[in-house]
């Protein structure tokens, strides 16, 4: 109850750190997913233009101290609190959880056979040196979000991907917190594709782009 109500008094950020194949399980909705294992740091430095944006955790137990550290460094200084006991005491608590489907990259080979709209959400070079080979492929990279979303229509469904499942997760979290709630992540990205059955763009070696 004191974590909803900070969170609804001070207009606090939801964000939550834990792996992107844990949280999407269930997570508290509206949350953020940003895993302090990946590039933590850079990530909410990209998508959290605001300094002093208030913001609440939920992190993996015995991290709590670990993540405010890493906001602070790089200038996050309005952490408001962590939700004690995590994930498991919101549900104990009979609070609303939400869940993102994530699919294999087997799986999504089966799907691309269909009309269906896939975001990838890789920089500029990833995408230019080897992207799927599919007119389905829209080019969205998540630093972008902000600009790119007004672009994405709420009653559609995307599969997103990234290069290993790091940023697909958090670009879903951020569609599924802003109404879109059509969105399939693509467990382990590019690399994972590349191991299905698949067909891609013809590798261009990024040193030379």
């Amino acid at each position: 109850e004191d974590f909803e109500a900070v969170v609804n008094s001070e207009g606090a950020l939801m964000l939550d750190t834990r792996k992107p194949q844990v949280f999407k399980d269930a997570f508290i909705p509206n949350s953020i997913n940003i895993g302090v294992d990946g590039g933590f740091a850079p990530w909410v430095g990209a998508l959290v233009p605001d300094l002093k944006q208030p913001i609440v955790l939920i992190v993996d137990e015995g991290r709590a101290e670990e993540v405010v550290t890493r906001l602070s460094r790089v200038g996050y200084d309005n952490t408001l609190g962590f939700i004690e006991g995590g994930i498991e005491a919101w549900k104990k608590a009979g609070k609303e959880v939400d869940s993102i489907e994530s699919i294999s990259a087997n799986e999504f080979s089966n799907m691309l056979k269909k009309d269906i709209n896939v975001l990838d959400v890789r920089k500029e070079n990833e995408f230019t040196s080897q992207s799927i080979n599919s007119e389905k492929v829209i080019h969205s990279p998540l630093r972008l979000v902000n600009d790119n979303i007004t672009s994405l229509n709420k009653e559609e469904e995307y599969h997103i991907h990234c290069g290993g499942g790091y940023r697909s997760m958090i670009m879903a979290s951020i569609l599924k917190s802003r109404g879109f709630d059509k969105v399939i992540d693509v467990a382990g990205g590019f690399a994972s594709i590349k191991e299905a059955d698949i067909e891609l763009t013809e590798f261009v070696c990024p040193s030379t782009l």
